[in-house]
């Protein structure tokens, strides 16, 4: 049985494969997220599935919520160490402190709703204190 799956993609095939935007993918390599790219003569550029492994990761990364900034810092971290164990134990680090910040947020955030539970209180008191 013959081997169809491509090993190279496009820009656009790329972008539809991941669901981004074609703009999204060429300022990650301008900011050095993706480092790899290959270029044809013309300066196409060329994807690869590593390629696409790492645009995957990017968007789980990003919907995890770290910033353009950390994932910059992994990327750093692999393409200095080539180890995905650097990369994976500095991942965990960042991991664990937005994990710390959202328990905050989310604390915060249950503060302020019993005191705007409080406050509906206290108005529908008010309320029926008037007399129309």
């Amino acid at each position: 049985m013959a081997n169809n799956s491509k090993k190279s993609y496009s820009i656009g095939e790329i972008s539809d494969l991941v669901g981004m935007t074609t703009r999204t993918i060429r300022y990650y390599e301008e900011i050095g997220l993706l480092n790899s790219i290959k270029r044809l003569e013309g300066g196409k550029r060329i994807y690869t599935e590593d390629d696409l492994r790492r645009l995957k990761f990017i968007k789980r990364l990003k919907v995890l919520g770290l910033s353009l900034n950390d994932m910059k810092e992994l990327e750093d971290i692999y393409f200095v160490s080539r180890s995905n164990r650097a990369a994976l134990t500095k991942l965990l680090d960042i991991l664990d402190k937005h994990l710390d910040e959202i328990e905050k947020r989310i604390s915060s955030l249950k503060k302020l709703s019993e005191e705007i539970m409080n406050y509906k209180k206290h108005i529908q008191k008010r309320l029926s204190e008037i007399k129309e």
